[in-house]
């Protein structure tokens, strides 16, 4: 029989294992309701997509992207035993000098941002140091104030933005444009301003950012499997243009010279296929480093080509005579009187530089007489003058792919039934126009009457390198193909025996002509021109409308002495790199 004295230890055992039983279930309803700080098995990454590139006909590329990353760490996380260690390893690593990394770790308790410009490649590079650095226990683990839990924070590579790079410095500016940075949640990115940077910014533009969600493996990798998710980095695309960069440079590279040997304010140059419109060169002797442009070069950010409009001169008497010669006003054999070269319509003297008794209709444009055009511009109505100039592109746009076009004016069809108006403009003055007009309105007189657009995109090409190719646009007809190939034989007379003696190259078909004309300032002609020679150049396969405008030259202010020569020396380089074949007999 038990006694009582046992009988209340065992009551006493029996409470004890219970009250314990009791804190092990507190204990467990504790441990499930309160939230544990475990890590996530589930990651995400995201990854910023890229603006597309500017390639050359023949692969070079112009303008490209490059992604920026920054460095980060937390400097009161790095064991300071292992410091000198994390400073040396970051110096091999990124290139920069240890003093620099040491400065910035020491002046700064906490998050210190090493650089802020590492490129993609480093950055790679230095994600794999970061892994090893926490590997190696280079960052101490530290208690978290708020949660009380242990955590190490070591070395961050963060993408940051992107940078635009132009391989070739200044080549092809202003035509490529440049773009300027905007800053949204932290990242850089560029938008286009001027040229094909701003034209087809959309088109360039990063189309969508990629993103991933899914579980992480032990390194924090994610695994991708059918319960993650991924949206692709859809990048922007990329612009293929007509023009090839050597022949490029070797055309800028020139026009710098006779820019200096000719002393002018500007020269630039066009070269384009007559029979669809790619452009092969397109230059100017004022250029500019998109990434570093300075006050100086404002004038520069333009493109002359499109919004410098001037009045041309004596390049527009071939328009305005094949409109004579097809309205059958005109026979390429009529005799004119030159009248020694002084001629008054109402108040207004005309005077020639040669002076002639009589010539040819066809000479008048050979030997460039204001007195001839001036006269027989008279027997076109103004209204058909007017519509003329129109069907030849003038103050309309003349190419799609390029922004910010200066199309300049003509006089009114009423204001063209005055006979001073209809004398002047028969020979450039009173009108306004820019260097791809001219370009665009040439190019009938070498493809049967028929006008093409100017073409400097060719394709467009996405991240899988699927190419679009763009198409061309129809060709107007201004005049008759028979109308088109008298002028033709006209412009190749002109070159042979008139105004455009210098550029004969034996072998090949060269037509043009020149043109010089005062400049107006605050409303009045002063002292100051511009020269032009406009017009083609063909091989037995290849057809060529090419422009150069002087803008200004001190040297000369005729148009045979400045525009004839750089235009020579284009076609000289075109047979030097094989775009023109001279058809010689040895």
């Amino acid at each position: 029989m038990i006694n009582q004295n046992q009988s209340g230890k065992i009551l006493l055992l029996y409470g004890i294992i219970f009250t314990g039983f009791l804190v092990f279930l507190a204990v467990m309803l504790f441990t499930v309701l309160d939230p544990r700080h475990i890590p996530s098995k589930y990651t995400a990454e995201s990854s910023k997509a890229s603006r597309g590139s500017i390639i050359s006909a023949d692969g070079f590329h112009i303008a490209t992207t490059k992604k920026l990353f920054k460095a980060v760490v937390n400097t009161r996380y790095i064991d300071p035993q292992k410091k000198d260690l994390f400073v040396e390893l970051f110096s091999i690593y990124s290139g920069m000098e240890k003093k620099t990394i040491l400065k910035k770790i020491n002046n700064h308790k906490g998050v210190v941002v090493l650089s802020y410009n590492i490129p993609q490649i480093q950055a790679h590079y230095l994600k794999k140091l970061a892994y090893e650095l926490r590997r190696f226990k280079v960052f101490k683990a530290l208690k978290n104030p708020r949660t009380g839990l242990l955590s190490v924070h070591g070395l961050n590579i963060i993408e940051s933005g992107e940078s635009r790079e132009y391989n070739y410095g200044n080549l092809l500016t202003p035509i490529i444009g440049y773009p300027h940075k905007l800053e949204e949640d932290g990242y850089t990115f560029v938008k286009g301003v001027k040229g094909l940077e701003k034209r087809f910014d959309d088109e360039l533009s990063a189309r969508q950012d990629g993103y991933s969600r899914g579980k992480r493996d032990v390194n924090s990798y994610i695994l991708l499997n059918k319960e993650s998710f991924t949206k692709p980095q859809i990048n922007g695309l990329d612009l293929k243009i007509t023009i090839p960069v050597a022949l490029q440079i070797k055309i800028e590279k020139m026009l710098d010279q006779m820019k200096e040997e000719l002393r002018a304010k500007q020269i630039m140059l066009a070269v384009m296929s007559s029979t669809n419109g790619d452009i092969l060169a397109m230059a100017s002797s004022n250029r500019y480093f998109p990434k570093e442009i300075k006050k100086s070069d404002y004038p520069s950010l333009n493109s002359g080509m499109i919004e410098y409009s001037f009045e041309p001169g004596s390049v527009l008497k071939p328009v305005t005579f094949s409109l004579l010669l097809e309205k059958k006003l005109v026979n390429p054999y009529d005799l004119v009187n030159g009248h020694n070269g002084r001629f008054k319509i109402g108040r207004k003297m005309i005077t020639d530089e040669h002076r002639f008794d009589w010539l040819s209709a066809e000479n008048v444009i050979v030997h460039s007489s204001n007195v001839g055009i001036a006269q027989l511009a008279q027997k076109l109505s103004g209204f058909e003058f007017y519509d003329g100039l129109k069907k030849f592109g003038f103050s309309k746009s003349s190419t799609h792919d390029l922004i910010y076009e200066k199309k300049g004016s003509i006089p009114s069809a009423k204001r063209l039934e005055n006979q001073i108006y209809k004398a002047t403009c028969s020979y450039g003055y009173g009108l306004r126009a820019n260097l791809m007009q001219l370009l665009r309105a040439y190019s009938a007189f070498n493809n049967n009457g028929k006008m093409v657009y100017p073409k400097l995109l060719r394709s467009l090409i996405n991240e899988y390198n699927q190419e679009t190719k763009i198409p061309y646009e129809e060709q107007v007809e201004a005049i008759k193909s028979t109308t088109a190939q008298r002028m033709k034989d006209i412009l190749i007379k002109t070159v042979n025996k008139g105004t455009g003696v210098k550029t004969i190259t034996p072998g090949l078909e060269v037509g043009g002509k020149t043109g010089t004309a005062h400049i107006v300032e605050k409303g009045r002609y002063v002292n100051k021109y511009n020269t032009s020679f406009i017009g083609f150049v063909n091989d037995k396969k290849r057809k060529y409308t090419m422009g150069v405008v002087v803008v200004q030259p001190k040297k000369s202010q005729f148009a045979a002495q400045t525009a004839v020569p750089v235009f020579k020396k284009a076609i000289d380089i075109m047979v030097e790199d094989g775009y023109l074949q001279p058809d010689i007999v040895e």
